[in-house]
């Protein structure tokens, strides 16, 4: 029996029949479990293209360069200008740390070679010095407001100018740091330098008494407050207390030197050496204005005549030009009157020590200033010795307080070091702006290191002795170390 149209087949006894229908069902599965594969795979391979082709596009999005919507990479942070401004006062104050350490080192090697020797080291301190000048010169500009502080592109430009500056100093140092090291030759030749510290420190100990009788006289001609006299008060103590130091590490140099703990020995030798330098400048700074006191007594009274003088012609030309001396020439004129009154009132007391020289010189040229006679003559002259006793003044203190001074008043010094080349009677204000920034700077620091001064030590001498002679570099570096910021904490002994 059929059910379609095509011939009847018959059945045989064997069932080839049956066998034939279950042959036939067997495909029918085979050909069902094919149907379902084969969707299978091509899904599967529908899903593969479609993550690729997302991959792509996501790529593609990143990178592309037309309109579109596209992922960004997120940009570094910008330096706020504040961040950029310590970084600057930073590199200034570590660019003249090095080039004042620089300074010091080479003075003992040049006592001990001579100049010939030492000429490449002081070639490269000048050069440092210009780059250092050239720093200070931008913060000052800086300062001013130039470029503008609506122009934060420029200032950004001349923050990195100050950087790229002191980098360029400390880098001329850095370059000559291995011949010194080579000169000098502390592991091999220490005997020789202790030799020539030694002698340095015994002319200082033969100076502080001569010094002291200088400040003991001064104070005594001058028994009323003087200004300038202020400024070195205490001065002979801190040098004594200075070299106390130095004997001290100048015995344990000795002492491990002959246990050959070479080492230890120019650890010690540094330290001395740089407690010399300091008691130095100490002693200097009382001599230099016990010297310019005697010049400034016996130049006021030229002086006088010579302010007198300038008012005069100031007073004639304004009123040959205009017929009258009305406006700020009439307030100017009165000033420098009452001026030079209240100085030659000085003058005619039973004491005439009793006033202060050099701030009656200052107060000259500060008063005819305004009427442009102070650039030659006498008030030239007058001018110059006021300002160089300021600027002296200024910087020994910076350099036997460093450890706590800050930009500020590096900046003021810097200031007015250029203007006592080319403007005296203008240094003269920025000049005393560096000190008593720097004095504040002192108080503000304090004495974060009370007790680990030597047990000689005390005020604020002792301040100074255990937290900046010991280690006047904040990262610990040697107390005294020709080099810039790359080389200065070197260690003592080159690698074996």
């Amino acid at each position: 029996m059929t059910i379609n149209a095509e011939a009847p087949v018959a059945a045989s006894r064997d069932g080839a029949v049956a066998g034939a229908g279950r042959h036939g069902q067997r495909e029918a599965e085979g050909g069902s479990g094919a149907d379902l594969v084969l969707p299978l795979v091509a899904v599967g391979g529908v899903g593969v293209l479609a993550g690729y082709g997302y991959v792509r596009r996501t790529r593609r999005g990143r990178t592309r360069t037309t309109p579109g919507v596209a992922v960004v990479s997120p940009q570094p942070p910008v330096t706020p200008l504040p961040v950029l401004e310590r970084q600057a006062g930073a590199a200034l104050v570590q660019a003249d740390d090095c080039l004042r350490t620089s300074r010091a080192e080479l003075a003992f090697v040049q006592a001990r070679f001579g100049d010939t020797a030492v000429e490449p080291f002081a070639r490269a301190l000048r050069d440092a010095e210009r780059e250092l000048s050239a720093a200070f010169a931008i913060r000052l500009r800086y300062d001013r407001g130039v470029p503008e502080p609506n122009e934060e592109a420029a200032r950004r430009q001349a923050l990195a100018g100050i950087v790229g500056r002191c980098a360029e100093a400390g880098r001329r140092l850095d370059t000559e740091a291995p011949a010194f090291d080579q000169l000098r030759s502390l592991e091999r030749e220490l005997d020789d330098a202790l030799g020539v510290a030694e002698v340095r420190f015994r002319e200082l100990a033969g100076r502080t008494g001569g010094v002291d009788a200088t400040l003991a006289d001064l104070h005594s001609r001058h028994p009323a407050p003087a200004a300038s006299i202020t400024t070195v008060t205490g001065y002979v103590e801190q040098a004594k207390d200075r070299l106390v130091f130095a004997t001290t590490h100048l015995n344990q140099a000795r002492q491990a030197t002959d246990l050959e703990h070479t080492g230890e020995a120019i650890r010690s030798l540094r330290a001395a050496e740089g407690a010399i330098s300091q008691a130095d400048t100490f002693l200097n700074d009382v001599d230099r204005l016990a010297n310019s006191l005697a010049a400034a007594a016996e130049l006021v009274p030229a002086t006088l005549t010579g302010a007198e003088a300038e008012i005069a012609t100031a007073t004639a030309t304004a009123r040959a030009t205009a017929g009258t001396t009305a406006g700020p020439l009439r307030t100017h004129l009165a000033h420098a009157h009452a001026t030079l009154a209240a100085v030659r009132e000085e003058l005619t007391r039973d004491r005439p020590d009793d006033h202060d020289p050099l701030d009656a010189l200052r107060r000259i040229v500060q008063a005819v200033l305004p009427l442009g006679g102070t650039r030659d003559g006498v008030l030239g002259a007058a001018a110059w010795l006021v300002a160089r006793n300021d600027v002296g003044s200024a910087d020994g203190f910076i350099a036997t307080h460093r450890g706590a001074v800050g930009v500020e008043a590096r900046t003021r010094l810097a200031e007015a070091t250029l203007l006592l080349t080319t403007d005296p009677a203008a240094a003269d204000v920025p000049a005393l702006e560096a000190r008593e920034s720097a004095e504040q700077d002192v108080r503000v620091h304090g004495n974060p290191y009370a007790g680990a001064a030597d047990e000689h030590t005390s005020g604020v001498g002792g301040a100074v002795l255990g937290g900046i002679l010991l280690g006047e570099d904040p990262d610990g570096g040697p107390p005294l170390t020709f080099g810039g910021p790359a080389t200065r904490k070197r260690r003592a002994l080159p690698p074996t």
